[in-house]
């Protein structure tokens, strides 16, 4: 029997705002331990909560860009449970009214895995639907050591969005392209840096498995402990064999939680799967309910930015890019505004695409810090597009400005004397040369062997050490062969 993946995920993502969510404490990552904190991120006695206006404007503006319903009206509920993460023992979060309802992440062509790009096109374009975003308070970040742990508050009350999807990926590549993509569009709304390494994007996952076929969901589990876009793809292709072993041999799969070992490639049960009920939800007293409608909502749509699929689509459209490049420009936001500073002239687009796609990625620079000019990128383009240097001596020029010279390409081409020879009583004279050398080259384009010509253009070349322009050696020949 075949089986299938049911997969949803749980995106949780720090908003970027200077306080915390019902507080005035810096919200900074890397700070000393237990430096950002007051009574209320803290929990104490007869402190009050006051929401982070500006947290829930960006809650907002990241429903606008996934297509949700913003609710005019929404409040903030307690989540009760007892842990050392929560000095509370309760989460303020968004239970039954959350700010944006519905929505969708269109998967991007190019977010799949790039071993498995080529198979995955076939589901590019697929909408993974979401069914909520709501904000809440982060909790504190526990560290455990050999005998004890601790538990650093600085991370405690910090705006953070979950992005709930529906259970409409199927696979661990497809969740990878869902992760991928989502991250790129909370960049370039700025709403959240989503850096995994910093915490900033956390994943749990769903996945229960069923007979190809079968309308209802099978058992589902929860995966904890996800820290790497990658990490999920692994953690979802093991839960997934395990899950389909067990059930093919006539097993039963429990609704629990289970943590991801990354180092050992396997999950492992922590707790039995909490429901909703044994969270004892109710409406938080000390925070009153928030209206969006009343400037909040356009507020959030003045910061709506050009999407990465929209910024793709205007590169090839407007610019001439392939489709592959306008995708890796795209992907970046930073990269992708340094290309258009570069690419002040359309028809010089595509060249400077693949500089800095064939040839600047390859340094593996920090795209967000570039060094050299844009102005170098597009100066070079054009010393090729006017005939100046041929694209041989462009690679001289190009490996010279990476190198971090910080000279501009024409200095560059007259230091080191590469540029093209175009004068045509210069090229006219190699040209009689060459053909002064090669009679029998002449004889055999002049019967009719027009790639003998080849060799006379090769004579010519070689002559110039590379440096004549090759269309114009062509037309030079052509002329004096009579063509």
């Amino acid at each position: 029997m075949k089986y299938e993946a049911i997969i949803g995920l749980e995106v949780h993502a720090q908003v970027k705002t200077n306080t915390k969510m019902f507080c005035g404490c810096k919200n900074e990552y890397g700070g000393a331990p237990n430096t950002h904190v007051c009574p209320v991120c803290l929990g104490l006695p007869g402190a009050l909560p006051a929401p982070n206006v500006e947290a829930i404007r960006q809650t907002i503006l990241t429903g606008l860009m996934l297509d949700c319903q913003i609710a005019a009206v929404c409040k903030f509920d307690r989540k009760n449970y007892f842990y050392p993460d929560q000095a509370k023992n309760y989460q303020i979060t968004q239970y039954d009214l959350p700010l944006c309802v519905g929505g969708a992440v269109t998967l991007d062509k190019y977010a799949y895995p790039k071993e498995v790009q080529k198979e995955a096109y076939a589901d590019s374009g697929k909408k993974i639907r979401l069914n909520r975003i709501h904000l809440e308070e982060d909790v504190a970040k526990s560290t455990h050591f050999d005998t004890e742990s601790g538990i650093d508050f600085n991370r405690c009350g910090t705006p953070l969005m979950e992005i709930v999807s529906e259970a409409d990926l199927r696979t661990p590549e497809e969740a990878f392209a869902y992760l991928t993509t989502l991250k790129r569009i909370l960049n370039y709304g700025k709403v959240s840096d989503a850096d995994m390494e910093k915490g900033q994007l956390r994943c749990d996952v769903n996945v229960s498995v069923r007979p190809v076929g079968q309308e209802k969901f099978g058992t589902k589990c929860e995966l904890k402990n996800l820290n790497t876009i990658s990490g999920v793809r692994r953690a979802l292709a093991y839960e997934i064999q395990r899950q389909i072993e067990a059930v093919s041999q006539g097993g039963v799969i429990t609704q629990e939680t289970r943590r991801w070992d990354d180092a050992a490639g396997q999950t492992y049960v922590m707790r039995s799967k909490e429901n909703a009920h044994d969270y004892r939800y109710f409406p938080d007293p000390d925070l009153l309910p928030v209206r969006t409608d009343q400037g909040l909502q356009t507020a959030a749509a003045a910061g709506l930015p050009e999407l990465p699929r929209q910024k793709k689509a205007r590169f090839v459209a407007a610019l001439g890019l392939s489709e592959y490049q306008a995708e890796v420009l795209a992907a970046d936001q930073a990269l992708g505004d340094y290309f258009e500073a570069a690419a002040g002239e359309a028809r010089l687009a595509p060249a400077i695409a693949n500089y800095l796609i064939n040839d600047f990625l390859a340094t593996e620079p920090d795209t967000a810090n570039i060094k050299i000019p844009a102005a170098h990128f597009s100066q070079l383009a054009a010393l090729v597009a006017d005939g100046k240097i041929n694209s041989k001596q462009a690679k001289e020029v190009l490996a010279e400005i990476l190198a971090g010279s910080g000279a501009a390409p024409a200095d560059i081409v007259q230091k080191h004397g590469l540029a093209q020879v175009t004068d045509l009583g210069a090229l006219a004279a190699f040209c009689d040369e060459a053909m002064a050398a090669n009679p029998k080259s002449v004889a055999d384009y002049q019967s009719g062997k027009l790639g003998a010509i080849n060799a006379l253009k090769g004579f010519v070349m070689k002559k110039t050490k590379g440096q004549a322009n090759p269309a114009l050696v062509d037309e030079v020949l052509k002329k004096k062969l009579g063509s």
